[in-house]
């Protein structure tokens, strides 16, 4: 706390204002507070499994402990990487040049799309939108290097300083695969004429995370006639989709001017641009010449000073396509039932109160209510770890082929993907987060919220702590969830995941004019060198900030109830349950990751998550005793009352 701060003009700062002046970024990071802590914490402890699978003399072949083990040892040979330099790119740089026309682009992207390079488009295989008992392929905008299409086509300070940096970083890409200053110069520039006019031709970032703007149903007769100019069969033979008798396009229009460039640009242009987006995505398994051309520019966006050790980048890629085996041996290791049962009871409670929240809304219709109380029934919550575990049968793990393993590991990901096309129902037990994943979710389709083991940790969950902190951190966490699945987004999704309207058309009205309410409220917010937080891109994130503070605090007054009322540290429950809520969420940010950040993410930057909808809460005003002439203060008519 830092109490020369009045928690009414700036209550994170007031919560978290001595945390904040005595604790330094570490040099390999671009933040540093809750999450990230407790994902180092996460890391330490797989880095103990790992060194540990190092000791095995004989792990039974195709074990988690002999695939864990092995590719893990491949990417920490970074002698036998440095010795191989570009070679593990060879075959698929022959391929690429080899390139002779369109026909054989068009294989080329196929081919780059089964190793899970998604350029110039992407294929994804997720439940239909409005019909949430089918797997049905998914075509959407791709192919960029920067982080959004604003980097291209805007001319602020910001977007100026990254696109430089990203053109030197392709010449110095370039200049690593064997090409002189002079080639790699001209190439540089064919990838970026090539990104812009994609990003020119892409849905801006508010429009992508809208449900209804990114469903578009096309029978492939219906998509070969939209987009003549890709022989669609042969591409869906070529990356391994199988028939399908439809597809959702998020942006038709994007597919269209993306078939039309593959003809209209010189096919030369093209091969350098598919040579980039190999050297690019593999960067990171190469020799450590890449690895450090890699970090070079990543600290453009994000600020850090100090790349990241050997055991951490290789642990984070074998994570990141090993994570469920990996996460079946952390489990077993560091996860105590204990907590799975007692979050079950707590999500119990929060789900009543949310339910009791929805029966007392004052502006929402009965007929509204009704459904949207037998939306939340239907609400699956997974806790922990997944009951079934997927199988990687077949699978060849090798300790001296780190390219090589990741190659074969992302190919027997794509097939068990689109072997979903050819399933008759849809796989409720599958998990999209890995249990040492520090964080949570909710999704849509699936009308379901989940919590991985790894965030059942202070400062969110302690069984010894201060309940007012539980529920001020895992239970607002809760809560934060459960409302995603009533956003501005989620919304649109009724009880069995399918998009269809369910509100009146007057309820729909009232709460899409509180969204308003807190679009202009979060458009307001700056961060370093004046990036402006976007309203409209956090409106789905500030919606379930809000939701998460009132559910957490109302379970919370439920529990004192029986459990009784006391103070601590002079400080009565209700002011324990707001420092626990901010406590959370507190964060250190270098100026270029939170500038990044705030311009692409659908997350507030730290402070906003807590004074944002704590500026709304009644609870708020009463407990601090907040007036006209507070910062945090807000017109009541100003204030969204939403769930």
């Amino acid at each position: 706390m830092n109490k020369r701060v009045r928690p009414q003009d700036d209550f994170y700062r007031y919560a978290n204002g001595d945390w904040l002046k005595k604790n330094k970024i570490p040099a390999d990071e671009s933040r540093w507070g809750s999450f990230v802590i407790l994902r180092v914490e996460a890391e330490n402890n797989l880095k103990k499994i790992v060194d540990g699978l190092l000791t095995y003399r004989s792990p039974k072949k195709g074990s988690p402990e002999q695939l864990v083990g092995d590719f893990y040892r491949s990417g920490m040979d970074m002698k036998a990487r440095n010795k191989l330099g570009t070679k593990p790119l060879d075959v698929l740089r022959a391929k690429v040049s080899r390139i002779s026309n369109t026909k054989e682009l068009l294989a080329a992207i196929a081919y780059f799309h089964r190793l899970g390079i998604s350029v110039p488009w992407g294929a994804a295989v997720d439940q239909d939108a409005k019909n949430s008992k089918k797997y049905v392929l998914h075509l959407y905008q791709s192919g960029l290097g920067l982080p959004d299409r604003d980097y291209y086509l805007k001319d602020a300070p910001e977007f100026v300083r990254v696109r430089k940096a990203y053109v030197d970083h392709l010449i110095r890409i370039f200049d690593l695969l064997g090409y002189s200053a002079k080639e790699a110069i001209a190439k540089a520039e064919k990838v970026m004429n090539i990104e812009t006019l994609l990003a020119e031709a892409s849905m801006d970032k508010v429009d992508a995370r809208d449900a209804e703007k990114t469903y578009h149903k096309k029978s492939l007769a219906q998509l070969q006639k939209y987009v003549p100019t890709v022989e669609w069969r042969a591409y869906f033979t070529g990356a391994g989709i199988p028939k399908v008798p439809y597809v959702i396009t998020a942006q038709p229009e994007f597919l269209k001017v993306v078939g039309s460039l593959l003809h209209k640009l010189p096919l030369e242009d093209w091969k350098v641009y598919l040579e980039w987006h190999l050297a690019d995505d593999a960067s990171n398994f190469l020799s450590e010449a890449f690895v450090k051309a890699n970090f070079k520019f990543s600290q453009v966006l994000t600020g850090s000073k100090k790349i990241k050790r050997l055991w951490r980048r290789t642990l984070a890629v074998v994570n990141g396509a090993l994570g469920e085996p990996l996460g079946k041996i952390y489990v077993k290791k560091y996860f105590d039932q204990a907590k799975k049962h007692k979050m079950d009871t707590l999500v119990s409670d929060l789900f009543a109160v949310y339910e009791e929240r929805i029966k007392n809304l004052d502006w929402m219709s009965p007929a509204t209510k009704r459904k949207a109380v037998a939306k939340l029934r239907k609400m699956n919550r997974k806790i922990g770890y997944p009951r079934k575990w997927k199988s990687y049968k077949g699978l060849a793990v090798k300790p001296e082929d780190y390219f090589g393993n990741l190659v074969r590991i992302t190919g027997l990901e794509r097939r068990r993907e689109m072997r979903k096309l050819k399933r008759k129902t849809i796989d409720r037990e599958e998990w999209h987060m890995y249990p040492q994943t520090v964080n949570a979710y909710c999704n849509f389709n699936m009308n379901e919220i989940v919590f991985p083991a790894a965030i059942l940790q202070p400062p969110f969950f302690n069984f010894s702590a201060d309940d007012a902190f539980n529920y001020g951190g895992i239970g607002a966490v809760i809560g934060h969830e459960m409302t995603h699945g009533f956003d501005d987004q989620g919304a649109k999704f009724d009880g069995k995941g399918n998009m269809k309207t369910w509100w009146s058309a007057a309820d729909k009205k009232k709460f899409e004019a509180k969204g308003k309410m807190l679009v202009k409220q979060y458009n307001d917010f700056t961060v370093a060198d004046g990036v402006h937080v976007n309203g409209e891109l956090t409106l789905g994130e500030n919606i379930a900030d809000l939701g998460g503070l009132v559910i957490g605090y109302e379970a919370y007054q439920r529990h004192l109830q029986h459990s009784g009322r006391r103070m601590i540290g002079g400080l009565t429950p209700e002011q324990r349950y707001f420092l626990g809520f901010a406590q959370a969420e507190r964060e250190l940010n270098r100026p270029e990751g939170i500038k990044t950040r705030t311009l692409t993410d659908p997350h507030s930057p730290p402070e906003c998550r807590i004074n944002g909808p704590l500026a709304h809460f009644t609870p708020f005003y009463e407990t601090y005793s907040v007036s006209k002439k507070d910062k945090l203060y807000r017109d009541p008519k100003n204030r969204a009352h939403i769930w």
